[in-house]
């Protein structure tokens, strides 16, 4: 009778954790989708979406777009009784992973042509780009773009289509594996004796192992191209060279970037690696999981909002510093203002050209 009564409590604790689960990521998920649109919005509105230096952040926001439907999606799913559920909710739960690695990809390719814009600006300051240097680095950014949309795809080309085949997405008849991120697939045995266990097994261990190497090696990425960066930004302070207030700010706005996305992508994935780890190392602590999950739910799909957040509260820094670099023109001698607009001539942060004397480059 107690193990009655311990079992029948420990459902019903589930069932508030899948319920909060499912406002949760509705939440979260709706919010993520209007920062992302309003960032791919923002950029159109710019006519900058073809700029090769603005598609890391339009093809993360778009990323981080389709993301957020695939998490609201699976919110409204949770608690329905549609036709062929399990079948939708296994495919949808295949293509978040997909797109899981996309946007790791996507993010640390943004983060790499912010750092190269560091490096960019510190030669400009001695005059030592070429233009050949901007154009390869544009190449280099076109085939990391083909390379993010496309080895995710090849990655989980095995779980759409093994998966399908041996009919794993039986293993979500249950109502709250649609809302959960990588629901295990043993239970198939008792389930369905039928069905293929040992493939569906092996792709949900496949599927694990992806995406905790796709998220090590993207954090470490990210760690080395960070240091990189604050490497640049060090010389820009000792830079011997002259330097005007608006390229002065405009490298401190992109060194902000390179701190804040990195905190934010630990911020978004932190958890739902903890949670998978946890997962696997102690498996009957259920009370630890509960609040894994609600704590997933809660980042995981927040992503494109933080993306937004960051990326609005660095625009509205900018123009901060901007307003305030002007105030102090009327204190300059004409001198020294002259100066200062030849070094500073045409910077902004999203979409407009900066001219030097040896080459030209766009501030995201």
């Amino acid at each position: 009778m107690a193990l009655l009564l311990e079992v029948s409590t420990l459902e019903d604790k589930w069932d508030l954790v899948f319920s909060a689960i499912q406002w949760i990521q509705f939440i979260m998920a709706t919010l993520s989708i209007i920062g992302s649109s309003s960032l791919i919005s923002y950029a159109v509105f710019k006519n900058t979406p073809k700029s090769p230096e603005i598609r890391p952040l339009f093809c993360l926001s778009f990323s981080d777009l389709l993301l957020g439907i695939c998490w609201l999606t699976e919110a409204l799913l949770y608690g329905t009784s549609i036709a062929n559920k399990d079948i939708i909710c296994y495919n949808l739960q295949a293509l978040g992973q997909t797109l899981y690695i996309s946007s790791f990809l996507y993010i640390v390719n943004y983060i790499w042509y912010l750092c190269t814009e560091l490096r960019m600006r510190h030669n400009q300051i001695g005059q030592n780009t070429s233009p050949l240097v901007t154009d390869s680095t544009c190449r280099v950014g076109q085939i990391t773009f083909i390379f993010s949309s496309l080895i995710p795809l090849l990655l989980m080309t095995p779980v759409f289509c093994l998966g399908n085949d041996s009919e794993c997405f039986h293993n979500f008849s249950q109502n709250n594996r649609c809302i959960l991120m990588f629901s295990p697939a043993s239970v198939m045995a008792e389930l369905l004796p039928s069905a293929n266990t040992s493939v569906c097994n092996i792709l949900y261990f496949y599927s694990i192992t992806i995406f905790l190497a796709s998220f090590l090696l993207s954090l470490l990425t990210i760690m080395v191209l960070f240091i990189q960066a604050q490497n640049l930004y060090k010389k820009f302070v000792k830079s011997p060279g002259f330097v005007g207030n608006k390229q002065r700010i405009v490298i401190h706005i992109v060194e902000q970037r390179v701190r804040f996305y990195p905190a934010a992508f630990l911020c978004c994935w932190g958890p739902a690696v903890v949670l998978i780890i946890t997962k696997l190392t102690k498996p009957q602590d259920t009370e630890l999981h509960m609040a894994l999950y609600v704590l997933q739910a809660l980042t995981a799909g927040s992503q494109g909002l933080l993306h937004f957040g960051v990326y609005g509260w660095t625009q509205h820094k900018f123009h901060q510093l901007k307003q305030e670099a002007q105030c102090d023109v009327d204190t300059q001698t004409p001198l020294l203002c002259s100066q200062k607009r030849v070094y500073n001539r045409g910077l902004d942060p999203l979409g407009s050209t900066v001219t030097f004397a040896t080459s030209s480059s766009t501030i995201l």
